[in-house]
């Protein structure tokens, strides 16, 4: 039986790994273009600023036409961290804001950041919206598939960090203070034939994405603090040291998921 968390997990990959994964199927032809905006929201209002030839906040549904010239190549999924800002174009703007959310959707001559605005009503109920603010990028920039892995390279680099990983946490006790990740993480350890992802991706990157997704989410659960305190700060760092690695792995996977060659 598979544990809260990774059940949880697969309900919240990133919102750009979506926003690729879909309008790449759609510029391929695969899904119509009235399920796009719908499948990257989910139950979320996503709006666009600064889409080309509109001058104020859109729907998604409106900006996507701007897309309608890409082939699905031309777009890219990048999660960028401090000091790995693999798939980027350079320093700028765009650069920044992807740091920041650690992550965003390269395509020729823009680059899309979600931005994640919470509202509070005159009652005071709180809600969220996304706005992917669109920046323009130089017509050379690099693409992103030039410096990440495959599909098949990564699943391998997932599968061979994961283990390492589940072993030193195993050590450190980590189900003394989070018994949810420990059983979140033997969960992962088992194949996932997941089909979070549009028509048109081979099994191998439905499976990579599958796993990473719910790992994704596992890993921000495991960087919150313990209840009630039981790590100290040297836990804390040895957790965190652990960690590291896999969350490298994971982004790579889901980069390389997301990005993998479409079947016609």
């Amino acid at each position: 039986m598979s544990s809260p968390a990774a059940g949880a997990a697969t309900l919240a990959p990133r919102r750009s790994s979506r926003f690729v994964a879909w309008v790449r199927a759609w510029r391929a032809g695969l899904v119509p273009f009235d399920e796009v905006a719908d499948a990257v929201a989910g139950d979320e209002e996503h709006l666009v600023a600064d889409a080309p030839g509109t001058w104020t906040d859109v729907s998604l549904r409106e900006a996507l036409p701007s897309l309608a010239k890409h082939s699905p190549d031309d777009i890219r999924l990048v999660l960028p961290a401090p000091g790995d800002p693999r798939g980027l174009p350079g320093p700028g703007a765009f650069a920044g804001a992807a740091l920041v959310a650690g992550e965003a959707v390269v395509a020729s001559g823009m680059g899309l950041v979600p931005e994640v605005r919470t509202h509070t009503s005159g009652s005071g109920m709180t809600w969220e919206t996304v706005l992917w603010r669109v920046h323009p990028l130089p017509a050379d920039a690099p693409k992103a598939s030039l410096s990440t892995p495959g599909a098949a390279e990564a699943e391998a680099e997932l599968s061979a960090v994961l283990a390492e990983t589940t072993a030193t946490l195993t050590r450190l006790d980590v189900a003394q203070w989070r018994p949810e990740l420990a059983g979140a993480l033997a969960a992962l350890r088992r194949p996932d034939g997941g089909t979070d992802l549009p028509p048109g991706f081979d099994p191998r990157a439905r499976r990579l994405f599958a796993r990473a997704a719910v790992l994704d989410r596992v890993l921000a659960l495991a960087g919150e603090s313990a209840p009630g305190g039981a790590v100290n700060t040297y836990e804390a760092q040895q957790r965190d040291a652990a960690l590291r690695p896999l969350t490298t792995a994971c982004r790579q996977a889901l980069v390389a998921a997301c990005n993998a060659p479409l079947r016609l």
